[in-house]
């Protein structure tokens, strides 16, 4: 695989953006409700978390931007990635006190960010149809996969939390890639022949994978790949089961997915085998759920963002509590903070109309 490296101009222009340059974004943050919201208390309170510190003492803003993607450090709780919309990668270590811009990345759509657990500046980076990585904590960047067509879009990266060296990724075009040397070779392990969103690693054994599909459901291995099985049959009960919104796995070792769907939300304490219902206030087929999320300790703490509102229940999804977002925009990302559950971030997002 042909591996190529920025310019010396590009690690320039970043040194230059880590010591707080100002930086041009292309959505104006002047008025604007995008950006990163912050709560440290389950979601009763929010506030912005979108400042871009600057040597001229006029600091900048990701306020107008719109959120792709986002991930937390698993090596480092304060340490966030933000992957916005025509904009490039931003980062904080203060849990979005102040972002800095990953200037080589210049002002591109980040589809989606992974960073190494054995090692904070490691982080992989999906832009179109090609997978970047850095070494040197977001200076520099080098691509490490490319695909051959440039319609294919890399949409997820997981990362084997116990041999970090084994990388995989989902495609547009449906398949599973994965590669045992940090990205210097790969090979394809499964294809679906549907759009992959979502690649999701069992915290307590990293040979059971889900994948999502968009549109064809979930599929689980339990042999690190070799092996899939369609989780379809499963979930046949409830309809529209197979349309992916989102899914999560809890540290805890019990076998418990969490999975939003056309349907609404569901739960396995089988790792697939079989599925309940989550009661929801809303009607399941009113229900549509942009992002999901849970306490990584505690799987009974259950949160998720609509177009219009937060929710969160503190049961197992017994009884809810509702919260209107702080925002005109979409709520489209959820994040817990494993180290303080207390702490979560949500991205936003301008529906298009």
């Amino acid at each position: 695989m042909q591996k190529f490296k920025f310019s010396i101009l590009l690690l320039i222009i970043s040194v230059f953006a880590l010591s707080g340059c100002s930086i041009s974004l292309k959505s104006d943050s002047s008025g604007s409700n995008g950006g990163v919201y912050f709560t440290n208390n389950k979601g009763d309170n929010w506030q912005r978390k979108v400042l871009i510190p600057t040597t001229s003492g006029s600091p900048k803003s990701i306020a107008g931007l719109d959120v792709s993607s986002i991930a937390i450090d698993p090596s480092d709780h304060k340490a966030i990635y933000f992957g916005s919309v025509s904009n490039g990668l931003f980062y904080s270590y203060d849990q979005g006190a102040g972002w800095r811009h990953a200037s080589p990345l210049k002002q591109i759509t980040i589809t989606n960010v992974a960073v190494d657990p054995d090692s904070k500046c490691i982080i992989y980076t999906a832009i179109g149809n090609k997978l970047l990585k850095s070494t040197d904590c977001n200076r520099t960047w080098e691509q490490v996969y490319n695909d051959n067509s440039i319609n294919v879009l890399i949409n997820t990266i997981a990362i084997d939390a116990y041999d970090t060296s084994i990388i995989y990724i989902g495609t547009s075009r449906g398949e599973i890639i994965k590669s045992v040397d940090r990205g210097g070779n790969w090979q394809t392990i499964g294809r679906f022949d549907d759009d992959v969103k979502e690649i999701v690693i069992n915290p307590s054994d990293s040979r059971i994978i889900f994948t999502a599909t968009l549109n064809k459901g979930i599929f689980r291995t339990k042999d690190g790949g070799e092996n899939w099985l369609s989780l379809k049959e499963n979930l046949e009960e409830f309809r529209r089961a197979n349309r992916f919104k989102d899914i999560v796995i809890p540290v805890t070792d019990s076998g418990e997915v969490f999975l939003a769907n056309g349907y609404g939300l569901l739960k396995t304490t089988d790792y697939g085998d079989t599925w309940k219902s989550i009661n929801l206030i809303t009607p399941e087929t009113k229900t549509v759920i942009n992002s999901l999320a849970v306490n990584p300790n505690n799987s009974d703490e259950i949160y998720y963002v609509t177009n219009s509102t937060f929710y969160r229940s503190l049961d197992g999804g017994e009884s809810w509590a509702t919260k209107k977002l702080p925002t005109t925009r979409a709520g489209w990302k959820l994040l817990v903070d494993y180290e303080d559950p207390n702490i979560i971030y949500m991205g936003v997002r301008t529906l298009k109309k």
